[in-house]
């Protein structure tokens, strides 16, 4: 992304209110431009289960939107969401009624395409909006429009969003705005767009201690540690009425238990199969090893039979493990909460700017490490505020760089079509260049032991690896043919070498948040 700014004596009108510079202008066209051409890519399930909801919010009064099963794509996002489906459903019934017929199925026509596809664009400028505001703010305002232009333009986005099909740069959109307004020490509507965002969708919860001990801390209390009770009722106030306006009409009609059903359902198994490149992988992948182990050398260990085919599937569902312990709903919660309360400490004797947003990626990046049921989409809850701190310091810029990469090249299995292959493996490499490059040109620091350079050598070694990775997982199945037992494989693969990226980033990430003593953002 260009890092000069390039001044138009006449910019247009429009312009001028979000005081855009042209080469912003221009990106912003491009990225139109380039969006428009992916209509006809490949799209997942997920664009149906945005249609039905279409059609569910816009048939259907509101006592029923959580009770239809009409489709197997029920209605389990927060009320906001759902709301916000009945707004956009007003355009799509003049533009084809067929798209929000409630029984028609699986309708794929050009207008639905379209239509959808269009919304993710323009619910998508307040990204670009938001981003724009990070800018303008910044200590360092050439090196956050590089941070910016990364984001906005980010492989994760147009992977996910408008090839596979969600909100995602939208639901972000609210989550930066709301780092912003605290980068800004606006503190009470940073929590007030958090409550508005946990009501759009309720993945964001595992961030929502990180902005309970910051505003508490920074917000309803005095530097001596009193309770300032004018403040802290205020925004108590003020997230209340959040969630009132969203769970109200659910409250009156007394559904929240049917509603909380379809947002928690801890019926699934613990892995998306290998899909998610987090702990779990790891220990799957380590299980089928001890599997192996005592198969071949005759151990008397037990062996649970359902785990032997549960885990080598490479399909979604339950996972039991054949010779580790199975794992529960409440022992991903209990590992998950303990991990962030380590953090939430540290945050409640620093709670500056600094502190929030590592405590922020950090709880994020816990939730997708040892979650129940984590989906490989879930890494942009990482991906996104680390990019953010991203040119702090070198040591920031690996942490990014590592992650960046192994959490992009995790989400590739979900374009498995051959039309979509080259535009994720240029596009991811075409970002790559335009933004680790510069940045690591600004931040590269040598390091000042051998120790360390070996271990800077082997970091940059494991990101060259992925380019074997992706050779493997387009060769392997033309070679393996039909053979159901390896079909798997290059999936298993991608999943654990990621995980393993991934599970060295967050190591990383911990030891630099306990280390470094925070004060104000470098950008």
């Amino acid at each position: 992304m260009p890092e000069e700014e390039v001044v138009n004596e006449h910019p247009p009108r429009w312009c001028s209110v979000w005081n855009m510079t042209r080469s912003e202008i221009d990106l912003l066209l491009f990225s139109v431009a380039l969006k428009l051409l992916l209509f006809p890519s490949y799209r997942s399930t997920d664009f149906e289960v945005h249609r039905n909801w279409l059609a569910i919010t816009h048939e259907l009064p509101v006592s029923k939107w959580y009770y239809d099963t009409t489709s197997e794509w029920t209605l389990d996002y927060p009320p906001f969401f759902a709301y916000f489906e009945k707004v956009l459903s007003i355009p799509a019934a003049h533009i084809d009624p067929s798209i929000v017929d409630l029984h028609n199925l699986g309708y794929g026509s050009w207008a639905v395409v379209a239509y959808q596809r269009s919304t993710v664009i323009l619910t998508e400028f307040l990204l670009g909006a938001v981003l724009l505001r990070f800018i303008k703010g910044s200590v360092n305002p050439p090196r956050q429009r590089l941070l910016s232009g990364s984001l906005f333009f980010h492989p994760g986005f147009l992977i996910v969003d408008h090839i596979h099909f969600q909100y995602n740069g939208f639901l972000f959109a609210i989550l930066l705005w709301s780092i912003l307004m605290a980068r800004a020490g606006k503190n009470l509507y940073s929590g007030v767009l958090f409550a508005v965002l946990l009501n759009f969708k309720h993945i964001y919860m595992y961030l929502a201690p990180v902005y309970f001990v910051y505003l508490l801390r920074s917000y309803c209390m005095s530097k001596s540690g009193q309770i300032l009770t004018g403040r802290f009722a205020t925004l108590a106030s003020a997230v209340v009425l959040v969630f009132l306006a969203s769970l109200g009409p659910f409250i009156w009609m007394g559904q929240l238990p049917q509603l909380f059903s379809r947002l928690f359902p801890f019926t699934r198994g613990l892995n998306h199969a290998y899909w998610a490149s987090n702990a779990w992988a790891l220990v799957t992948a380590g299980d089928r090893i001890l599997l192996r182990m005592v198969i071949l050398s005759n151990l008397g260990i037990a062996i649970n039979e359902q785990g032997i085919a549960s885990a080598s599937r490479g399909l979604v569902g339950d996972t039991v493990f054949a010779v580790f312990p199975h794992i529960k709903p409440f022992h991903t919660f209990l590992i998950t909460a303990c991990v962030q309360m380590v953090y939430m400490i540290k945050l409640w004797r620093t709670p500056t700017y600094q502190s929030f947003l590592n405590a922020l990626t950090l709880c994020g990046f816990t939730a997708f490490m040892f979650g129940w049921h984590v989906h490989e989409k879930a890494v942009l809850l990482v991906l996104v505020p680390l990019s953010l701190l991203a040119a702090d310091n070198y040591a920031y810029f690996k942490t990014w760089m590592i992650a960046s990469t192994a959490g992009i090249f995790s989400l590739f299995p979900l374009l498995f079509t051959s039309a979509e292959m080259p535009v994720k493996i240029v596009y991811g490499l075409v970002w790559g260049a335009m933004t680790i490059c510069p940045l690591h040109k600004q931040s590269y620091e040598f390091p000042p032991s051998w120790p360390l350079a070996l271990l800077d050598r082997l970091e940059y070694a494991y990101v060259v690896g992925f380019v074997p990775l992706q050779f493997f997982f387009m060769v392997f199945p033309i070679v393996a043919g039909e053979n159901p037992s390896i079909q798997f494989l290059p999936l298993m693969a991608t999943s654990v070498y990621c995980a393993a990226g991934l599970v060295w980033a967050f190591t990383r990430l911990s030891v630099l948040y306990f280390s470094n003593a925070f004060g104000t953002s470098s950008t």
